[in-house]
């Protein structure tokens, strides 16, 4: 696609926000809004990430094309209130990244969450008969406990991923592997602990983060301006505003028993508080 007046693109910042739990929806915008940004030719890129996390096939898809974007964008991650798990997964794809002191970020490991509503089914007399091809195509049923053959496999699928995960931050912020491992534990840290971690890079707002990219592109961080790419919302919302659904908190925009039904069964770097 050709954009008419591409050139007053190359004297702006792009801005692509990234809020609440990281799922295929989340995927789609964010890929679709690196394309614009190339498309367009913008020279930085400031990535605000506000997020707990999510699943994790979507975080390494848009870790894998934040990698790509920036070989031609020069591109600042800013951490929110909480980047965290997934958060920081996509995060360490950025050239930089900075931090808000009280960030609370880190959570860096893998958790998969079943239901066991056994013994609510007995209770009300309800049963399942399963009729599969193999021991293990109900793994995670809900309405029995795993067995421990099913408990090993799951595990194993956990520690791939983990392990996936450690050597991802360990190339995106250059460090040693077995240094990761010592904080990667699932715990969370604030942003001057990620600082001293090397987590991050610098401490600051997202206004700091936006006249450091703009200071690496070679513009004026006085004079620049930045261009949201929103997403783009439905006609019917945009007529009719009241329509919308209100949401507030870390998972504004997302409905959190959608999810969780959504991604039962499901690897997640996400963090649970």
């Amino acid at each position: 696609m050709v954009w008419p007046f591409k050139s007053k693109f190359r004297k702006q910042i792009a801005r692509i926000e990234i809020t609440g739990a990281i799922a295929s929806a989340t995927r789609k915008r964010v890929l679709e809004a690196f394309k614009t940004v190339e498309e367009k030719k913008f020279p930085a890129l400031l990535l605000r990430i506000d997020s707990p996390g999510g699943t994790v096939g979507d975080s390494q898809e848009i870790y894998e094309a934040l990698k790509r974007l920036r070989s031609k964008v020069k591109v600042v991650a800013s951490f929110g209130n909480i980047s965290a798990s997934g958060g920081v997964y996509i995060g360490v794809g950025a050239e930089h990244i900075m931090a808000n002191p009280g960030t609370i970020t880190g959570s860096i490991g893998v958790i998969l969450r079943g239901n066991n509503l056994e013994r609510l089914l007995e209770k009300i007399g309800v049963s399942f008969k399963v009729i599969k091809s193999g021991p293990y195509k109900d793994i995670l049923a809900f309405d029995r406990e795993l067995t421990a053959p099913e408990q090993s496999i799951l595990q194993e699928l956990i520690d791939t991923s983990y392990q996936q995960f450690v050597q991802t931050v360990a190339e995106g912020r250059n460090l040693a592997v077995e240094k990761v491992k010592t904080f990667a534990d699932g715990r969370i840290f604030t942003g001057q602990q990620a600082l001293e971690l090397g987590v991050v890079d610098r401490l600051g707002t997202e206004e700091d983060a936006r006249r450091w990219a703009a200071e690496l592109a070679g513009l004026d961080p006085d004079k620049t301006q930045v261009h949201t790419m929103e997403e783009r919302k439905p006609l019917l919302s945009r007529l009719l505003p009241g329509n919308r659904q209100m949401k507030t908190g870390i998972g504004a925009g997302i409905d959190w028993l959608e999810f969780e039904m959504s991604t039962s069964g499901l690897p997640l770097w996400l963090y649970k508080p």
